[in-house]
């Protein structure tokens, strides 16, 4: 098979499409031959040499996939060859065929096309473990996502709208905040020109965010914890603005707020499967109903992965970047 590979880290000239080994699946693995794969910021850092892949999993890039079941291995029931499948994986997304552990396999949902249904996997199990999960949002709760127009926060305004959240969300030019309203948003800021804390406050009487879902890390940890609510929660899934930072424990304290970080990709497979399971009984229903939706911004056949990297790491795009097969 041929699969995207980094000889060395660099640019997005380091990702090459080579001819490479076929995986074979193991005990509760299925193989996929894969149709369409997407673009993560964490695939930008591996293609740096900056996160590499979770012991055991496959070297080339890639969180996630669509496809089709081709080889089932042992120990492996409920799927048949031929079956219709997106993926949440360790890695390996980028590339003609990959092995996925049994449990981060998802059926294709109602009304989605194949190539789309691999805009779904890290989207879905990344918001839905954290925003509801973790932070328990809560039907008329406010919500605040930063990065609004991402892959992510597409799909958690459009998640936390269906359960009755008020979503606040922050995005870069009138642009993106305008696609971010199409899908819900209920507050809009426009962080090059505004102070997220402020405005949240002002449309908030004050109250601040129950819920702050952030890409960003250590440079808004400060103005997060004083965006919140009394009781709040602030999830921390990205480090887009650096690891370290000071925090005054006493606004902490005095909100009697929450701060969680997580990453999705070294978690163990039980619980990346427990996650899967919650997706597939929460979220696929609403995607099934058309009340959620998948939003792709452009496409690029794998070979192209540089070209796609470089728009991700430009942000012009507002939710996904898609990779499809040459064979698909």
């Amino acid at each position: 098979m041929h699969a995207i590979t980094i000889p060395e880290p660099g640019g997005p000239d380091a990702l090459v499409w080579t001819e490479v080994p076929d995986p074979v699946p193991g005990e509760g693995e299925v193989l996929v031959e894969v149709v369409a794969s997407a673009v993560n910021r964490a695939d930008v850092l591996q293609r740096q040499g900056f996160y590499d892949p979770p012991p055991g999993a496959s070297p080339y890039p890639g969180l996630e996939c669509s496809g089709r079941i081709a080889e089932i291995g042992p120990g492996v029931s409920g799927w048949s060859i031929g079956d219709e499948v997106c993926a949440l994986l360790g890695g390996g997304g980028y590339a003609e065929k990959v092995v996925v552990p049994a449990g981060q396999l998802m059926p294709v949902p109602s009304g989605i096309d194949l190539v789309t249904a691999a805009a779904l996997p890290e989207v879905t199990a990344t918001v839905w473990s954290n925003v509801f999960m973790i932070a328990n949002l809560r039907p008329a709760e406010t919500l605040l996502v930063h990065g609004g127009s991402s892959g992510i926060g597409t799909m958690a305004i459009q998640l936390a709208k269906a359960v009755g959240a008020r979503v606040a969300v922050t995005a870069g030019g009138p642009d993106k905040l305008a696609r971010c309203a199409e899908l819900g948003a209920d507050i809009l800021i426009d962080y090059r020109e505004q102070d997220f804390v402020e405005e949240l406050h002002r449309a908030t009487d004050g109250a601040g965010a129950d819920v702050i879902l952030d890409i960003v890390g250590a440079k808004y940890l400060d103005r997060n914890v004083k965006a919140l609510a009394v009781n709040g929660r602030l999830a921390v899934i990205g480090l887009q603005g650096g690891v370290k930072a000071e925090l005054n424990l006493g606004t902490l304290l005095a909100k009697r707020a929450a701060v969680t970080g997580t990453s999705l990709r070294a978690r163990p497979l039980s619980e990346k499967a427990a996650i899967i399971a919650a997706v597939r009984e929460h979220v696929w229903p609403l995607i099934g109903s058309g009340t959620v939706r998948p939003v792709v911004d452009r496409t690029f056949l794998m070979p192209e992965a540089a070209e796609a990297h470089r728009t991700l790491e430009a942000s012009s795009h507002v939710g996904k970047v898609l990779l499809v097969s040459p064979r698909a």
